[in-house]
């Protein structure tokens, strides 16, 4: 259904390099630049302009990419739909952050699945950032995440409210306090998740409401697994700031100690977002169900 020309621009944005392009669809070289050429004709705009060696993408080549990439992906979707419709199926994709399938999300997702024999959920981790992209282009039908969407074409379901703590090992002395001072904090190693991640950002933007800068403070190691960060830290290797939600069970078993940080509230909501036209609101109403009932279970269970 999609032109040639779409794929040849795809494979150009790529690999920037027409030769290598023209190789991985089997064509001509001249036939990928034609089809560079008309596609510049057709939409009256420059797509590529060369530079060090090789082509990079203009400004108006990124748009086009994007909205190409869409088009690929809905008529990839189109496909799968037709399939499933014949076998009686439907096909979720689901993209949650790291610090979502550190909680029970992956769990109300599955028995969400066992509930629904006729669902096929596919999750996909990545960061916020790659995840509202792959969202904006329906490579996602939802995701599942910290914070709100940053798209006017996007909706939000508030699933959970949580906040950030201090996690430190039993052994390190500031253990013993009631809560961990802003600059008691500074003379600790830290260990945090990467910059892009919605709880670093939290973080941060936190420390700034109060004049202060997450550049003063001595991260030794940045890394993307929460479960990585908690062993570091109960190996007491350095300390961390993270959700409370991701640590509770640790906390229960008195494997680290969960502090609250002096004059900061870090509030953090995680919501499910999806596209305004997402056609199945059930779905939306029935993994919230799942969610709360599994909430209940886990406080339940503490207590």
């Amino acid at each position: 259904m999609i032109d040639a020309k779409v794929f040849s621009l795809l494979a150009v944005a790529e690999l920037k390099n027409i030769t290598k392009a023209a190789e991985m669809l089997s064509l001509t070289q001249p036939a990928v630049s034609h089809h560079i050429s008309q596609l510049e004709k057709e939409l009256g705009v420059t797509l590529f302009i060369r530079g060090k060696g090789r082509l990079e993408l203009t400004e108006s080549g990124k748009t086009v990419v994007k909205y190409a990439k869409m088009m690929v992906s809905a008529q990839e979707r189109l496909k799968v739909a037709l399939f499933d419709e014949g076998r009686h199926l439907t096909r979720l994709r689901i993209g949650i952050t790291h610090t979502a399938e550190s909680n029970i999300i992956v769990e109300v997702l599955a028995k969400y699945g066992n509930d629904n024999p006729n669902v096929i959920i596919t999750i996909i981790t990545d960061t916020i950032k790659n995840l509202y992209t792959m969202l904006e282009s329906y490579e996602l039908d939802l995701v599942i995440a910290e914070g709100r969407p940053n798209s006017n074409s996007m909706s939000s379901l508030l699933l959970d409210t949580d906040y950030l703590v201090c996690a430190v090992a039993n052994e390190n002395p500031i253990s013993k306090k009631p809560m961990v001072t802003i600059s008691g904090l500074k003379n600790q190693k830290m260990i945090m998740r990467l910059p892009e991640s919605g709880t670093v950002n939290l973080f941060a933007a936190s420390l700034e409401s109060i004049n202060e800068s997450i550049d003063d403070f001595n991260i030794i190691l940045e890394v993307d697994n929460i479960a990585t960060i908690k062993d570091l830290i109960r190996k007491n290797l350095g300390v961390s700031v993270l959700p409370k939600s991701t640590c509770m069970d640790e906390a229960r078993k008195k494997k680290l100690t969960l502090l609250p940080i002096e004059n900061m509230s870090m509030l953090r909501e995680t919501n499910i977002i999806y596209q305004k036209d997402f056609s199945h609101p059930e779905v939306l109403q029935d993994i919230m169900s799942i969610y709360k009932k599994a909430i209940k279970a886990k406080v339940k269970l503490r207590n």
